[in-house]
């Protein structure tokens, strides 16, 4: 298996939807600053994802979050890349020991938009919301229980163009995502209070092979300590919470200016009739330790049936 060297250039793998190219985009300019590099010294290796080519079934019903992930992995494995780009939800919460994430960008806008109208509330009665996420199906359900989820799915403009086309009447899409695009003045943004975002969602992940020592380290001259920590901590409760791409879970940890990390949570049912929450906070709250887990067992704990069935209970 070939590794890096420097007398190379460094190949970034990446999926080739707009979005993830911008992502490694972003990563290449990092590491080129970072490491005062020449401009060609860092090239895009763009994969097409079996995620990007299935656009007329939900992710959970043909593979998962494996369907965004398992090209790159092996141009990873095969040493046709040396890292892979990850918008880091899309990401399997258990990945192969082959690999490591060694890196994040600074996290950006967790929040979701609404697409469509100026908030939730204004929505019609019945509006048909085109989305693929459990998640957001469930948040919408559990705030209007009379909006009617559509399946949706596709890059983001591929969304947006079905949007004004009218196969739905509204979506959600993540904020960060519409940012790095260029299009911030896109959509309204949902208070995390109102609509706590998927776990990992802002986060974009830098993977190379475990064992390559040379890459590791140039990856990591540009990790973002406090997006690590928090997105870590988020990865420890999906981990303890079990549960598949068909489960409603939001999650997010934030490190605070005094250095605590705040890790909240929600699971519901898939029709929003049913949730719980639960946080926890404090300095000594580790990116992988038991606090998550002790998190995920008060909230199964908590949880009746219609969610503790979602996960596996």
């Amino acid at each position: 298996m070939q590794r890096y060297t420097p007398d190379r250039p460094f190949r970034l793998g990446t999926r080739a939807s707009p979005l993830a190219l911008k992502q490694a985009e972003m990563t290449r300019d990092a590491l080129i600053a970072a490491h005062a590099l020449d401009a060609d010294a860092v090239v895009l290796v763009p994969i097409v994802a079996s995620g990007d080519k299935i656009l007329d079934r939900a992710l959970a019903d043909v593979g998962g979050k494996a369907l965004w992930t398992r090209e790159l992995d092996r141009a990873l494995a095969d040493g046709a890349i040396d890292a892979a780009v990850h918008s880091m939800k899309d990401v399997e919460t258990l990945r192969p020991v082959a690999f490591a994430i060694a890196a994040m960008l600074p996290r950006a806008d967790v929040r979701d938009r609404l697409i469509g109208a100026p908030s939730i509330a204004a929505l019609p009665r019945g509006a048909r919301i085109g989305t693929s996420s459990p998640r957001r199906t469930a948040q919408l359900l559990s705030l209007r229980g009379d909006l009617h989820p559509v399946l949706l799915r596709g890059n983001v403009g591929t969304r947006l163009a079905k949007i004004a086309n009218g196969d739905a009447d509204a979506t959600l899409l993540a904020a960060a995502g519409l940012d790095r695009l260029g299009m911030a003045d896109t959509g309204v943004a949902i208070c995390v209070d109102v609509m706590l975002p998927a776990p990992q969602q802002g986060a974009i992940g830098i993977e190379v092979c475990a064992d390559d020592a040379a890459a590791k380290a140039l990856v990591g001259a540009i990790s973002d300590a406090d997006t690590m920590r928090a997105v870590r901590c988020e990865r420890a409760l999906l981990a303890a919470l079990g549960g598949d791409c068909r489960s409603p879970v939001a999650a997010l940890a934030v490190v605070g200016a005094d250095g605590h990390l705040r890790l909240r949570a929600q699971l519901f049912s898939h029709d929003g009739g049913a949730q719980v929450s639960g946080e926890c906070v404090g300095e000594s709250i580790a990116a992988d330790g038991p606090q998550a887990a002790a998190l995920a067992a008060q909230l199964l704990g908590e949880a009746p049936h219609s969610i503790r069935t979602l996960f596996g209970r």
